[in-house]
């Protein structure tokens, strides 16, 4: 397959699920407003010294892009020599307020989702990006005073544990599990759903994104004018071996295969916690996966209503902000006594969710039962293939 035909088909993807969303002129019926504990400003970023530059080059990886001059593992052995240039170049970006044009460019390579698909369907392949390292190295010093501004402030989700220190898919199933468990020992149900969106990070509005940058985490001045070069105006190509295709310009989304592309997505989503706090269920989160549960007591009708007002008013704001939830692919499961396990599969269908009893949640295969089974059987599986 030609190196074009994969830009046009990675572009027309992303233009077809925006077109399929449509922006909804109705009124949502809800006013969500930032947190007041979100109204300091950063105006400015700091500069960074020999230290911090050392100390950047040594969290990153050693990968390499083809837009590299230099081989990253060989440009990290030789970077106390190019130490003054690399303090200029990023210093000159941090304090300007403007990302440099010529670093905006991705190279993508697309990987085959999985080895036993069809190789001659372009719907099988995953583009994987990569980025110039020199970018990189900008990013993580601005990621790491924007994280720290944000901590400071509280502007973080409480329950996203996404690209989060000390957070992680682990911490996220932590939570949920545990809250379950509780639950069913105490002869309660619970019903849990996995919500599920169709390429998220490409599909972000940037107008939006700046927007929400300036109401909800309070960027303004130089700092709001960086993130604005940073994501206007970027271009990526296809690679595949030798050959590549013509740039393709981006219109949307946070850059993939950046460092902060997750974190932007994570600010992106934060008025989603007050619609889900709002209706009163419980939620936890990593990246775009969501989950979202209610407990429920013998006969108690009421939280399944309100679960079925929550993802409606999900689905709206997704909706308004160029966000696609694939309800093909979201998953439902009851947890408590089997017996009473048929009555709130009936309730929930009322509401249009079917269920099922088992569903792959962060990597882990989570069952009804709780017992875990199917997720020790696969991962044994997995064991004995790589023996």
């Amino acid at each position: 397959m030609a190196c074009n035909d994969f830009a046009k088909f990675f572009t027309e993807k992303i233009q077809k699920i925006r077109q399929a969303i449509g922006t909804s002129t109705a009124d949502p019926g809800y006013v969500l407003c930032p947190p007041k504990s979100c109204l300091n400003t950063m105006k400015q970023f700091q500069p960074i010294n020999s230290k911090d530059l050392e100390d950047i080059l040594g969290k990153l990886n050693s990968s390499s892009c083809c837009l590299d001059v230099l081989p990253t593992s060989f440009f990290k052995k030789v970077s106390k020599t190019l130490e003054s240039d690399l303090l200029q170049i990023v210093n000159f970006s941090l304090l300007s307020g403007v990302f440099p044009e010529s670093l905006k460019t991705a190279v993508i390579k697309p990987i085959l989702k999985k080895d036993n698909l069809d190789k001659t369907q372009m719907n099988n392949y995953r583009p994987i990006s990569n980025l110039p390292f020199l970018s990189k190295i900008i990013e993580k010093a601005v990621s790491q005073q924007l994280s720290y501004f944000l901590k400071q402030n509280n502007c973080y989700d409480a329950f996203q544990s996404g690209f989060r220190q000390n957070h992680s898919t682990e911490t996220a199933l932590t939570k949920v599990f545990n809250d379950i468990c509780l639950n069913t020992d105490s002869g309660k149900m619970s019903v849990l759903v996995l919500l599920d969106l169709s390429a998220a990070f490409d599909t972000v509005d940037h107008n939006i994104l700046l927007k929400r940058l300036e109401n909800w985490t309070g960027l303004s001045g130089t700092v709001l004018n960086w993130f604005k070069t940073y994501v206007e105006n970027r271009k990526y190509f296809v690679s595949i071996g030798n050959f590549t295709s013509e740039q393709t310009s981006i219109t949307c989304g946070v850059p993939q295969g950046s460092i902060l592309g997750p974190l932007l997505f994570n600010i992106y989503m934060l008025p989603l916690a007050q619609i889900i706090n709002n209706n009163k269920i419980n939620y936890h989160s990593y990246a775009d996966d969501t989950q979202i549960y209610i407990t429920m007591s013998p006969g108690d009708r009421g939280p399944v209503q309100a679960l079925g007002k929550c993802i409606e008013e999900i689905n709206d704001w997704l909706c308004h902000n160029f966000l696609q939830l694939n309800k093909n692919k979201t998953e439902v499961i009851v947890f408590g006594a089997k017996e009473k396990r048929l009555q709130v599969t009936r309730e929930l269908q009322s509401i249009h969710l079917k269920t099922t009893n088992q569903a792959r949640n962060l990597g882990v295969v989570m069952d009804a039962d709780l017992n875990l089974e199917k997720h020790i059987k696969t991962i044994t599986k997995s064991a004995y293939y790589h023996l």
